[in-house]
């Protein structure tokens, strides 16, 4: 497929004849947190609404088979955003203390060549205050919102970082007051299509719903459910969420900007597991197994629905297998501007626009602790996963056996059938030497946070 230039971009789904724009699509990518592509309606949930997200999909394309970028957000953020899978990219697990480098680039300024305005609302979980990781060392114009993970766990800070100001917020001690971020976070992302509605724009709508702790100001629509506290809140998270995007969808139609416009919505990571949050209740995995924190399916295969309409077919679903380490290689053909060199990824512009599928044989995943004390990752503890076409390998920690799956006969794992397939582990084995490079020494940047 030819590469667009800034002003043209041709994207011509076949079968869609559409004029050319006059200028690069907007691309708006929505990431929930800890959602599971079961909690959607598109998804198969029949107890959580999500109209809004279900719009998106039968106006759009829907993905079957898309992965997160790892098991917990920080590592998957980063392979999002740099292009570069878990063994590769510069932020390997959930650390206190380990943030971007100034040399590391990332998407925004990627895209800034293509005259994009930028803007990151929600989590960052790259790089606290005082690092080189900070999103507006990173190309993004405007940040509102968390920077570190840990201090993401209420939904009543007393601040969030507004750019590298502290925006406070008065009465909102130890889980209380009436300042509920993910509405202000939410509201700041509208405003930043209201300001560059006239220019390309990049809207990294990193929401932090439905991320434990499970805090709402309303469980509405679901007081009257006969369920536990636990799961009306839960449900209520997600309805929340899929209401910002309601207001998204509004905003593009309001501005006629939904031609020009690609809207993507994907969570960070599987969902986990918890009675509370009603996990077995809503199915929040659907048939996957795992959940978090683990590379089985349920850990990293995560939703993803794009939309462009007159460009993405509206109604259709994909199984084809891809993951977040594609994101950046996609906007940078989308936005007609060239992606750093090295990357694990590669662009789905021709998967989304009906034309081909790119051939790729490895898809690879680790997941790795962080040993706080020793600043440093924990020694034997990292899992490794690969998916090879419709296979799909696990090793659970350094030295196990792989195991090994058939995923489309069995997409919830429940059979290793290594044995009885020996070449495609020699082969897969063969690939795990290659697979991964040792992590860089731990950068001393401050850190207010710790995990």
């Amino acid at each position: 497929m030819p590469t667009p230039n800034r002003r043209e971009f041709l994207a011509t789904a076949a079968g869609l004849a559409s004029p050319r724009p006059s200028r690069p699509p907007n691309i708006v990518l929505v990431l929930l947190d800890d959602l599971g592509s079961g909690d959607l309606g598109c998804y198969g949930q029949k107890h959580i609404r999500t109209p809004n997200i279900d719009r998106v999909a039968a106006e759009g394309q829907r993905f079957t088979d898309c992965y997160a970028g790892g098991a917990v957000c920080a590592p998957s953020r980063s392979v999002l955003m740099t292009g570069l899978h878990t063994g590769h990219t510069p932020i390997r697990a959930n650390a206190g203390t380990v943030p971007l480098a100034a040399q590391d680039v990332i998407l925004p300024q990627v895209l800034k060549p293509g005259g994009y305005a930028t803007g990151a609302f929600g989590k960052w979980a790259l790089g606290d205050a005082g690092s080189a990781g900070v999103p507006w060392r990173h190309g993004m114009d405007h940040f509102f919102g968390y920077l570190h993970q840990t201090h993401a766990h209420t939904y009543y800070p007393d601040f969030l970082w507004d750019n590298h100001r502290k925006h406070l917020l008065p009465g909102n001690r130890d889980g209380q007051g009436n300042q509920y971020s993910a509405d202000l976070i939410a509201e700041r992302s509208f405003e930043f299509i209201r300001q560059h509605r006239d220019r390309p724009f990049f809207l990294y709508a990193c929401y932090t719903l439905p991320h434990a702790r499970f805090e709402i100001p309303s469980v509405a629509p679901y007081q009257n459910e006969p369920w536990p506290q636990g799961h009306k809140t839960y449900a209520a998270m997600v309805t929340r969420a899929d209401g910002y995007v309601g207001r998204i969808l509004d905003l593009l139609t309001e501005f006629g900007l939904e031609r020009d416009t690609l809207v993507f919505i994907s969570s960070d990571n599987g969902a986990h597991e918890g009675e509370q949050k009603g996990y077995e209740f809503f199915r929040s995995n659907g048939a996957l197994h795992g959940q978090k924190g683990q590379l089985y399916e349920g850990g990293i295969r995560a939703p993803m629905i794009v939309r462009w309409p007159g460009r993405v077919m509206a109604g259709a679903t994909s199984s084809y297998p891809w993951a977040f380490c594609d994101f950046l290689p996609t906007a940078a053909e989308l936005a007609g501007v060239k992606a750093p060199g090295g990357l694990d990824g590669l662009s789905v512009v021709p998967v989304l626009t009906g034309q081909r599928e790119p051939q790729r044989e490895f898809l690879y995943w680790e997941h790795n602790l962080w040993d706080q004390k020793a600043r440093g990752l924990r020694p034997g503890r990292m899992w490794q996963a690969v998916r090879m076409g419709d296979w799909k390998a696990v090793r659970t920690k350094p030295g196990a056996p792989l195991e090994l799956y058939h995923l489309r006969p069995d997409p919830g794992e429940t059979t290793d059938v290594a044995a009885q397939n020996p070449s495609v582990v020699a082969r897969i084995e063969a690939y795990l030497k290659t697979a991964r490079t040792q992590p860089r020494p731990h950068d001393n940047g401050s850190s207010q946070w710790v995990t």
